[in-house]
Order: structure tokens, then sequence, then C-alpha cells
């Protein structure tokens, strides 16, 4: 009765330790910031991750003041002699103008930003889970769901992950089951933190929404003495032949004597689906000057891709005893393609809603508890993810991001505005005006 369909009357193996309260599949910085906060709350979490750490991920690298808070407030040193390379703001090129904006002063964020490779960044945050008191379990994929008669998860199967198909780090998109005995891993509810693919969301029936803006981001790293630029560097002048796209390319230092560069593009263009992204990145390169040192000799690692799913574009974010975090729930910003702190943040909102859920004595009002985390989801990103959906589309159309550029860029007190509403960096009551006016615009816009 609580075994998927194509293993009826045929038990997986089970072992001490395969049953938790919680099961979070995956460890990146949603799973392993909800596997955290889960421990804190005193609840046995099992962490079961596909890869083995230090793993590679595509990413700019980049950390906003958002994600800054997610780890202080995990205890994380974020000491430069651990690999923490700190940012004063951002630098805009374009249409001719470069500016540069510091992260804002305020008093619910902290006032600098962070670049950590993702090699480094995802372990760190895992270990911080462990140290809390989450089980992690690596090399291990997940292969399907366990559901009892109602259709509601009750756990999962997994495999040993196969030798050198663990993820991006051994030369692969994604992790495999290996051939070895399917396990059963029992929990009172399951956490999808399996990243934009999440196929425990699929094997449960919760496809992409094609409503939603996507995005599309290559990245690759290059030796050069720019490598310990103090602001995080876009260039807005990414083209198509003479068209403008709505993306940018970026150019982030990581201390180290290496630079994270790479480009990210919205399928609000037509140009989507159609380009060659790596020769794009390689043609936007060729202008750059030759002492920077972006060139094929100094590259250090493949030019690798990723997709980027925005403003919630796989929901419902709670269904039959599962919760989705981070890209699993199609989390990351449309307005400026950040993914890491919405995903810390999405894990730590399911935690604080679990805690109280599974407090509850049975499971109607355990339920109760969890249709709440749709909500709270909505209430914090909702407004926002849907003006940023109509940024995105309006910045589709060529003519008007040229206009955007050309007109927006000179003018500072216009940008230190965009900044804020891009970076989503506000004071949540009071501040300045361009704080009242974004936060009146994200409360006044339906969640949709």
């Amino acid at each position: 009765m609580t075994q998927p369909a194509s293993r009826a009357g045929l038990a997986p193996a089970r072992a001490p330790g395969d049953d938790a309260d919680v099961i979070v599949v995956g460890a990146g910085p949603g799973g392993s910031a909800a596997a955290y906060h889960l421990a804190r709350a005193g609840l046995d979490v099992l962490v079961l991750e596909k890869s083995s750490f230090p793993r590679e991920k595509v990413c700019g690298d980049g950390l906003t003041p958002r994600a800054v808070k997610q780890l202080t407030g995990m205890g994380i040193p974020l000491r430069p002699e651990d690999g923490w390379f700190p940012n004063k703001g951002i630098r805009i090129i374009g249409g001719g103008v470069r500016i540069e904006l510091d992260w804002p002063e305020l008093t619910s964020y902290p006032g600098y930003g962070l670049v950590r490779s993702r090699l480094g960044f995802d372990e760190t945050v895992a270990r911080a889970a462990q140290r809390a008191g989450a089980r992690l379990q690596e090399m291990v994929t997940v292969t399907g769901p366990i559901l009892d008669s109602d259709g509601r998860i009750t756990g999962v199967t997994a495999r040993q992950t196969a030798p050198g198909q663990a993820g991006e780090g051994a030369g692969g998109n994604a992790g495999s089951a290996g051939p070895g005995p399917e396990r059963s891993y029992r929990a009172r509810l399951v956490v999808a933190a399996d990243g934009n693919s999440s196929r425990l969301s699929l094997a449960m029936g919760l496809r992409k929404r094609d409503d939603r803006p996507l995005g599309v981001a290559i990245r690759t790293y290059y030796r050069s003495p720019r490598h310990d630029d103090d602001y995080l560097e876009t260039w807005l002048d990414l083209r198509d032949s003479d068209a403008l796209l709505p993306g940018y390319g970026w150019i982030f230092g990581l201390g180290d004597g290496t630079s994270n560069v790479g480009l990210g593009l919205l399928n609000t263009s037509a140009s989507f689906g159609h380009v060659d992204y790596r020769a794009m990145l390689r043609r936007w390169l060729a202008n750059m000057p030759a002492e920077w040192g972006y060139t094929e000799e100094n590259r250090t690692t493949p030019i690798r891709g990723a997709a980027l799913p925005m403003g919630f574009n796989r929901t419902p974010h709670y269904t039959r005893g599962l919760l989705l975090v981070g890209d699993a729930g199609g989390m990351v910003n449309p307005f400026n393609g950040e993914g890491i702190a919405y995903a810390m943040e999405s894990g730590e909102i399911a935690a604080r809603v679990i805690a109280k859920a599974l407090a509850r004595p049975g499971r109607a009002g355990a339920d109760l508890v969890l249709q709440s985390y749709p909500r709270a989801l909505k209430d914090a990103y909702g407004g926002y993810y849907t003006l940023g959906r109509k940024f995105v589309g309006a910045i589709g159309h060529p003519r008007l991001m040229e206009f955007a550029t050309r007109h927006g860029l000179p003018r500072p007190t216009i940008m230190r505005f965009t900044m804020k509403l891009l970076a989503n960096l506000t004071e949540p009551r009071g501040g300045d005006a361009a704080d009242r006016v974004i936060n009146a615009l994200s409360r006044i816009t339906p969640a949709a």
C-alpha cells in the first residue's frame, strides 16, 4: 500500500537511520538551509544528496546582502581566509555609461555583498546543517516518492549514485542512480530541494508553468588581474546582431586570482533559444581590454550553462506532504536572476512552517499549518515577483530595452532606485522614498 506502483510487492531494503521526521532531497543552499533550521528546531532531519562535496554548480557566485543575511543567521563565519571575498556594490556598464552603486545601508540587511565559488559555498552551508544536527548522506540519488493510499508522500526510494555521474563536478549534468539495491527512506514530511529539474516534484505531478519567465546562464573562470575588484560588474550591452537583448554579462572577481565571467538571458526575447550563447560570450569578451586577461589561454574551466527558473514557475509549493524550496519551486528573482538568497530564505520559511505543523497532534491539524507555506511565500515575494514578470516582459522588446539603458543609466537617482528594486533591498517599514514606493508597489500588485 505504501510502495510506489512500479515496485508493488517488492519492498526496498531498509537500514537503521533511514527514518526521519523530515527528509530533504538535495543539499544545495535551499535544502541545506531548510535542514539547518529544522535541526535547530529539534527535528530529526535526513538530507539526501546525489553528489559528493565539494561539487560544481553553474552560478555567478555573487551574493547580495540578502544572501549574506542568511549566512550570518546560520552562524557561518565569513572570513576572507576561508574564501569569502567582500564587495561594496554593483558597477553597471551600458550605452557608453559607467556607474557604481553601493549596497544600501539598511537595518534589515548588511551593507555588503560577497563572492564565493559554489565549489566551496554549497559544502560550507551543508556542513553548517550537519553541525546543527542534520544527517547528510552523499552520493544518494532519489528515484521516486513513496505514497500512501491517499497519494500522500511518506518517504522516498533511492539508490547509491553511480561513480562518475555525481553531477556537474564529475562532468555530468545530473546524478543517476547506480546499479545497487534500492532503499526506502520514511518521513512525516519531504522537502524537494532538488533544483530546476526537480525529478521528485515531477514524480508527484508538479510540472513547470509556461506562464513564468525562464532564464539561461552560462559562465566560466579566467585568470585575471581584475580578480580583486570590490564591485560586482554587470554589462548591459548584450546583442543579437543589432538588437539589444534582455539580460546582462557579468564579471565577478573571486579574490583568488580568478574572475567568474558569464552572461544571462531571458526567454522574453525572440532570440531566446536561437542564440549560440558560448559564441556570444566569446564575442563579448573579445572586445575587452587585452590586459584584463579574458582570453582562451587564461580560461581555467569549461563554459557551462544552466536554466534559471523564475517567479514561482512550479506550484503548488505544498501538496500532499511535499514542500518545494529554491529552484525546485522556481524561486529565482525575475528582476536580476538571483537564486541563492531566495533558496535559503524559502528553506527557512519552510522549516518554520514544518516545525509548527509537526507540533500538532494529528494530520488534519498539521495540514492546516502546512497550507500556510504557499501563503507565506506569496506574502514574501508574490507581488514583487509579479512586478518582476511584467518587467522582464517589457525589456524583452529591444526598443524599450534601448530606451531604458540610454535614458536610465545616466541618472544616478533613477539607478539607485532601480538597484533597490532589482535587488529587492528595502526597509520593510519606513525607509526612504524609494523604499516606500517599492514596498507599496509590491503590496498592491496581485500575487499570481
